[in-house]
């Protein structure tokens, strides 16, 4: 039986307890997750791609289910050059939902064999994303309580500074 693997990708910039969230939810249902960081020199970013591969390689560090992949490119190249036949989305409102199914058709016109699975964000993690924890992050503020618990951000900060 072939392994099942599935792709989460996005810009995890930061992870967030929803990321979090969505992932262990899912662990159970595949063989492997790869938490798959796509490279969009369009946005800018407050992690860097090794600074995001090491945040998140700590919260994963003792799951052998998980590895986190940098890459450029179409999501859906990725799963193929991986052999992936999942993709894993959370979805947090019905505009998320409304977004990401147009995303996954496409994706399914252009390669049929990969299937999107969404799983919902619980409900008391809907309002945290990525965006307002990065603007929490830029003004100095204090984000503990929305990424997960191990992940060490002020490490990876003073690193920076340090340089």
């Amino acid at each position: 039986m072939a392994k099942k693997i599935a792709v989460f990708p996005g810009s995890f910039d930061p992870f967030t307890l929803g990321h979090h969230s969505v992932l262990t939810r899912a662990l159970p249902l595949f063989d492997e997750v790869v938490v798959a960081i796509g490279k969009n020199t369009m946005k800018n970013c407050f992690f860097s791609i090794d600074e995001r591969i090491e945040l998140i390689e700590s919260v994963y560090r003792n799951e052998p289910k998980v590895r986190v992949e940098a890459y450029d490119g179409l999501t859906i190249d990725f799963c193929r050059q991986i052999g992936a036949e999942f993709m894993l989305r959370g979805i947090r409102t019905v505009a998320d939902f409304e977004y990401e199914c147009a995303i996954s058709q496409m994706n399914h016109l252009m390669r049929p064999g990969v299937e999107t699975v969404f799983l919902l964000t619980t409900p008391e993690l809907t309002p945290v994303n990525s965006t307002i924890v990065r603007d929490i992050l830029s003004y100095g503020g204090d984000v503990s309580q929305f990424v997960p618990a191990s992940m060490d951000i002020n490490g990876v900060l003073n690193k920076r500074k340090k340089k």
